[in-house]
């Protein structure tokens, strides 16, 4: 806890929360330095002051967030992992009594009654949220542009798009509008906009976070996971996804974690032990994808040759072994991931009436989908399901391997083609080649900043790149140790964005 400690032991006062990492806020709150109301308004003054330049959130709850702050402060027991901490809900889930717009004209003025089980879960342990972070329709695509508002805008470059689906929750913590924020990733949706803003994203293992678990569909893609600035604060996050804490213990409701990938995140964490500096791990690296085969190799930019070329030495000078390593050329891959994508959005609660109103993307995704038939999608999961055993039987010599976090510096708004559907698909692909595959192998996976692009006029600090790291089965830990050891030595964490 010591770097936690002389962190909050040196501060003179606390005008500038947002300053501080997440896990210094916990320690702050839970040495009694500041309270949850304190916190939670400091937040909101951020949120008021530039939430409109930076599109990041589409619904901003304020009385209620400090309603809630002050009953966690007199009746929430401190002992659940994120005690005080603001957040905000991804506009994907049901929060009882406040609009859940999910990016779409379709859905203007629904309300929901209940709450969903993620949301139930990050209010027992003990956060509070202040509203809701924009996402492109339905969560589809993999940058966050929508009908309904502005587009999530990265803080290092304001013409440049956030990335999605969890594009606004990545732009507000980047921004230092939320300390960290939960997103989805059902085809790298945590991973591509953290790499956008320069943050830590973490995509669980399937069966990992148990409101949020990838085990309530046939393909299994989507689960919950940590945005973050440091990789202490993802644990953190993580640790109060996990954990439904009454009397301080994990929660263990699913049995298909892998032994020993779940945790504790938060005492490692504050005891700085994800990265003990004595672990050295076999790490493959890679830059084929699985849509090599659809749309030939993909290219990187050189910006994303850079960031990979960081990393590696990083890695090697850590006394990590390395070694190269190459997914086969399968032909299958891409058109089933496209069937199963389109399958999913037949599945939208959208109407004939309403499927008008929807993005091109999106009317192309649901007609596309309830045009397939049956066995077609059958198999098609058969593909995928071959996919998997396959990645994780070539994976199997490695604790990790490294990859581009994505293939192109974060793209410029409007750079997708909203009116030809495929052509949009294809470039989303193109940026994200690395993502998808480990949603279809159900592996847990991080994106670490590493590599700032040189300067532009529009971006004056540069443009952040980052690396992904894929993990075994409840390889959740190595992934933090690793990228605390990235973190330790790039120094990452002390960069800002001009927009901060």
């Amino acid at each position: 806890m010591s770097d936690v400690t002389s962190a909050v032991d040196d501060a003179d006062d606390f005008a500038d929360l947002h300053e501080y990492t997440a896990l210094e806020q916990w320690q702050l709150l839970q040495n009694g330095q500041i309270s949850p109301v304190e916190l939670t308004e400091a937040y909101l003054e951020r949120i008021e002051a530039m939430n409109d330049t930076l599109g990041a959130l589409v619904t901003v709850t304020g009385d209620a967030a400090l309603e809630r702050a002050r009953y966690v402060e007199t009746s929430v027991p401190k002992s659940v992992p994120l005690w005080g901490l603001p957040f905000a809900d991804k506009d994907l889930w049901n929060r009882a009594g406040v609009p859940t717009g999910f990016g779409s004209r379709a859905m203007t003025g629904f309300i929901p009654d209940t709450d969903d089980d993620q949301v139930a879960q990050l209010d027992a342990a003990g956060g509070i949220s202040l509203g809701k972070t924009s996402v492109p329709e339905f969560g589809l695509p993999s940058y966050t542009e929508s009908l309904v508002g502005p587009p999530a805008r990265t803080p290092w470059d304001l013409s440049r798009n956030a990335g999605g689906s969890s594009g606004g929750a990545a732009a507000a913590v980047a921004a230092g509008l939320l300390p960290f924020a939960p997103g989805t990733d059902g085809g790298g949706s945590i991973r591509i906009p953290a790499a956008a803003c320069g943050l830590v994203g973490l995509k669980p293992g399937r069966g990992l976070v148990p409101d949020g678990s990838g085990l309530g569909t046939p393909e299994g893609l989507i689960v919950t996971g940590p945005i973050a600035r440091t990789t202490a604060d993802a644990a953190l996050l993580l640790e109060g996804l996990v954990a439904r804490r009454s009397d301080g213990s994990i929660d263990h409701r699913y049995a298909v974690r892998a032994p020993g990938g779940d945790g504790p995140f938060l005492s490692a964490a504050v005891r700085g032990e994800l990265d003990d500096g004595t672990k050295r791990f076999q790490i493959g690296v890679m830059t084929s994808s699985a849509w090599d085969a659809e749309y030939g190799p993909i290219e990187l930019s050189p910006e994303a040759s850079a960031a990979l070329d960081v990393a590696v030495a990083a890695l090697d000078r850590l006394g990590h072994g390395i070694e190269e390593t190459a997914l086969p050329l399968d032909s299958g891959y891409a058109p089933a991931f496209r069937d199963i994508w389109q399958g999913g959005a037949a599945t939208l609660p959208l109407t004939d009436e309403q499927l008008p109103l929807a993005d091109p993307l999106t009317q192309w995704l649901v007609e596309q989908g309830r045009a397939l038939p049956a066995g077609r999608v059958m198999e098609s999961l058969r593909v995928l399901r071959r996919f998997e055993r396959d990645v994780i039987t070539r994976f199997a010599g490695f604790d990790a391997v490294l990859t581009p976090a994505v293939a192109m510096t974060p793209r410029p708004n409007g750079w997708y083609d909203r009116l030809d559907p495929e052509l949009n698909f294809e470039q989303q692909c193109r940026y994200t080649p690395f993502t998808s595959m480990v949603n279809v192998a159900g592996l847990p996976a991080i994106t670490v900043p590493v590599y700032q692009t040189e300067a532009t006029p529009d971006a004056p600090a540069g443009l952040p790149m980052g690396v992904q790291l894929i993990g075994r089965p409840g390889g959740e830990r190595t992934l933090l140790a690793l990228s605390a050891q990235l973190e330790r030595v790039i120094r990452w964490r002390f960069r800002r964005p001009p927009l901060w």
